[in-house]
């Protein structure tokens, strides 16, 4: 018989007999085989053993994946002697001669279908059987045992503790919710369900009833970059640039919702009938939108972009491929020298990610004054001022805009102003903030390319309420633009900075754009990834005469051929 031999990283080793059928495995008290593991996922792998002893591993959609010889997969035939990891634990599938199994032992606990293959085919999953209703009923029983406990929880911190709740951290509050989790457990004589041990319980408890519940090892897993809720048992992640369904749900609604409380209270704004939707963000900068009933259909729907825990810089974008050497060279030279940019693209696309880049280039002893929606930017320098946006309150009163913030940021002696997005009236003070006196102003604006985004910035202006002639909005646009990156998400996950243009004046009613350097796509890989190459169109762009001029020592071979004419 094949036996699952479990390692742990102290040495431990479990082992479960496996006769031939299916078998699901992850820390979830539904699976078959439950691995006590925080790096385990509820639902980790599904195993296929045939009777032939031969089998089949798949990943389950886990957070950490499977690895084999170093290399994570998805799915894989294995065989006896063979070895795997998961989190902290090593598997290995060994022989065990075969003994009596016990009605309530893991490889018994749901039944199982046999596989029949033949000498030729290959072995594949067999159909799931049935799911049992008093399986389902025992996944009920969880979640009330759950949330029974976490009532208590909040009534005891609540009674005991109301006084000084404030004056604790997040790790403080964590460890009173545990410390409160053991007493409800002993004094109530809760029975710990088959499957948990009564830490793996408590410690998803305080998740649920402190943190973010399902989505704390989504947040601490740092290959996820964004995280969608749609609904309390439907959670999406991307990693890579794709998306994965997970197992990880929420015990309700209702837990889900307070999980978005928790999210948005701390920041002096509400979620509610009354205003059913919200943008916030969490400690660590990460942006966060939620919308709830009655506009979301699906109940409560929660979108969680990640920012990367360590500040990435310039280098960091060539390693990835989202540009090359002489264009983060160039780009560097336009923020030093004082050029007006703007970073174009779709949702998703990475314009945040790279106008924090770009700021890492200003000065030190210049003062910079950031205005966002919700505060995102990271940056490096010391002599900062960030502004965030307000909405109504309750009273509909008390709304601050951020064409509000980019007025009086003009009354606060900025160097450089940084808008982390113009998507409406604003986008006229910003240009007129670009052509007062404030160059070296940077910002982001959704287009799918450069043309584009020169005739949404029209249609903003128009937004702003004052009427102006289309001739004199593009003046404006001309005087007051330099540079546009067009950032642009690929069906392979990859972030690339298609197009760099500096805006060259006016003919007629026409703007006129130059390209600077562009992303040519050539092919794809076996793996499906997109192959391309950068390169620099031979224009060297306008302003390089006037810094040539100034002393300054430029290298013109960087745009192509014949760029030095």
């Amino acid at each position: 018989m094949l036996t699952l031999e479990v390692t742990t990283h102290t040495g431990d080793i479990s082992t479960y007999p496996l006769p031939p059928g299916q078998y699901s495995i992850g820390k979830g008290g539904t699976c078959d085989i439950v691995l006590a593991d925080s790096h385990i996922s509820r639902h980790h792998i599904n195993l296929t053993i045939s009777s032939s002893g031969l089998g089949y591993l798949e990943d389950a959609g886990s957070t950490n994946g499977v690895e084999w010889n170093g290399k994570r997969i998805k799915n894989r035939k294995f065989k006896v002697g063979e070895r795997f990891s998961m989190g902290n634990l090593k598997i290995k599938f060994v022989t065990e001669t075969p003994t009596p199994l016990e009605e309530n032992s893991p490889a018994r606990k749901a039944t199982v279908t046999e596989l029949k293959p033949t000498a030729s085919a290959p072995i594949t999953p067999a159909p799931k059987a049935a799911v049992d209703p008093a399986r389902l009923e025992k996944i009920k029983d969880v979640q009330k045992l759950k949330q029974f406990v976490q009532d208590k929880v909040l009534e005891y911190l609540d009674l005991h503790k109301r006084g000084v709740l404030h004056k604790f951290s997040s790790d403080e509050l964590k460890e009173e919710a545990r410390e409160a989790a053991k007493i409800v457990i002993k004094k109530d004589r809760v029975e710990i369900p088959g499957g948990y041990t009564q830490d793996l319980l408590i410690e998803e408890i305080v998740c649920e009833t402190i943190g973010l519940g399902p989505l704390e090892v989504f947040l601490e897993d740092d290959s996820v970059t964004e995280i969608m809720v749609n609904g309390a048992d439907s959670i999406y992640v991307e990693k890579e640039g794709k998306l994965t369904h997970t197992t990880a749900t929420f015990a309700s609604s209702a837990s889900l919702m307070s999980a978005i409380e928790r999210i948005v209270s701390p920041l002096g704004r509400r979620i509610d009938e009354g205003s059913p939707m919200v943008d916030a963000r969490l400690a660590d900068g990460s942006r966060v939108n939620a919308i709830i009933p009655p506009l979301a259909l699906n109940g409560p729907t929660l979108t969680i972009r990640k920012f990367a825990k360590e500040k990435l810089t310039m280098q960091n974008l060539i390693e990835f491929g989202t540009l090359s050497p002489e264009m983060a060279e160039f780009l560097e030279i336009c923020v030093k020298t004082r050029k007006n940019m703007i970073v174009s693209g779709g949702t998703g696309s990475g314009k945040t990610t790279t106008l924090n880049i770009l700021s890492n280039f200003i000065p030190e002893n210049e003062r910079i004054v950031t205005i966002e929606d919700a505060a995102e930017l990271q940056l490096h320098q010391a002599h900062v001022v960030s502004l965030e946006s307000r909405p109504p309150n309750i009273e509909g009163k008390g709304k601050v805009a951020i064409r509000d913030l980019l007025k009086n940021s003009l009354r606060m002696r900025p160097d450089r102003i940084v808008v982390g997005e113009c998507r409406g009236g604003e986008a006229l003070d910003m240009l007129q903030a670009m052509n007062t006196g404030h160059d070296g102003s940077l910002t982001t604006g959704h287009a799918n390319t450069p043309r584009d985004l020169l005739s949404r910035l029209e249609v903003m202006v128009l937004m702003s309420g004052i009427d102006l002639p289309v001739r004199a909005v593009r003046e404006q646009v001309t005087s007051a633009v330099d540079i546009i990156l067009q950032q642009t998400r690929f069906s392979d996950g990859k972030r690339r900075i298609t197009n760099i243009v500096e805006i060259d004046g006016m003919e007629k009613d026409v703007i006129l754009m130059q390209s600077i350097f562009s992303f040519k796509e050539t092919g794809r890989a076996p793996d499906g990834g997109i192959l391309g190459e950068f390169a620099g169109t031979g224009y060297a762009p306008s302003f390089y005469r006037e810094l040539e001029l100034s002393g300054m020592k430029l290298d013109r071979s960087i745009f192509g051929e014949h760029a030095d004419v």
